[in-house]
């Protein structure tokens, strides 16, 4: 598969997101309540969430509605997340997306606000009255509520804020990155997976694909934090070292931790050969890109 093609399919895929959240997130919630969220979520962000929703489906032939809604419910939940994140409480960021955070932008109350409506949102995008069996309502949300939740990225982001200057060894480091980050990346390919038919085989092939790549991502985002400008990144860079921040950079070293996001990568591909699938050269090409990405 051509890296163009690739290409041509991501575009059309996120121009389709793009329109659903359009659709999706009000713009008549009341006080002001629905620009807050529209900015949060719409015009920004790389969407590699929802893009391993839809591609995880098409390699089982999904139900094309519900991966949709999936895919625009984890990005639902993971902007929410930055909204979050993003305020004074938590890490105090200023720039996000290459524009001022919501709470900057609205105050921290609606900032606030904003991220528990997109949360609640998510599930109501995941539970149409029609176009769903109901059966793969619940199973979609529940994925994604285990992967939001304490058991995932809640988790991970409570951890994170009690390990500030403080050491950690690389094994509590991932434990911690699984949470915060990786839940919510896996969970996208297995709620893609959901909308069709699998294997057991594949489904475990595919679990295991997305933990390595959801993990990988963490890694290549703390490299970048140290190597890439606030431009580029679209957020405040070196950020975590200001905060004193564990990060793989700082426990591994930035030639290690680089390594070690090429053997994600590679554990990520070799899950993915295993799961029998005929059309997961998205997926495959997905991988890649989020291990060499520069922003």
């Amino acid at each position: 598969m051509k890296l163009a093609d690739f290409d041509v399919w991501a575009r059309t895929e996120l121009e389709a997101v793009e329109l659903a959240l359009e659709r999706w997130v009000p713009t008549d919630a009341p006080a002001g309540l629905g620009l807050a969220m529209r900015y949060g979520v719409l015009d920004g962000g790389k969407r590699v969430r929802p893009l391993l929703v839809l591609a995880a489906a098409q390699a089982v032939h999904g139900n094309e509605d519900a991966a949709m809604r999936a895919a625009c419910a984890v990005e639902l939940i993971h902007a929410y997340s930055l909204v979050h994140d993003d305020m004074p409480c938590m890490d105090n960021d200023v720039l996000r997306r290459g524009k001022p955070t919501v709470h900057v932008q609205y105050g921290q109350a609606q900032a606030m606000l904003a991220g528990d409506a997109m949360q609640a949102l998510a599930f109501e995008v995941l539970t149409p009255e029609a176009g769903v069996p109901p059966a793969l309502q619940a199973r979609l949300c529940a994925l994604l509520a285990r992967a939001a939740g304490h058991a995932g990225m809640a988790g991970g982001q409570a951890i994170d804020l009690v390990s500030i200057g403080q050491p950690l060894d690389e094994r509590t480091l991932r434990d911690m990155h699984h949470r915060k980050t990786g839940a919510l990346l896996q969970a996208s390919v297995l709620m893609g997976a959901a909308c069709g038919t699998t294997t057991p085989a594949a489904w475990q092939a595919l679990s295991e694909y997305g933990d390595a790549i959801g993990l990988a991502f963490q890694v290549v985002d703390d490299i970048l934090d140290v190597t890439q400008e606030s431009e580029t990144l679209g957020k405040t860079a070196g950020k975590d070292a200001n905060d004193n921040k564990p990060t793989y950079v700082t426990v591994l070293g930035l030639d290690a931790a680089r390594s070690h996001a090429a053997e994600l990568r590679d554990t990520a591909l070799a899950a993915l050969a295993r799961s029998g699938l005929a059309q997961a050269a998205w997926l495959s090409l997905l991988a890649d890109k989020i291990v060499e990405r520069e922003s």
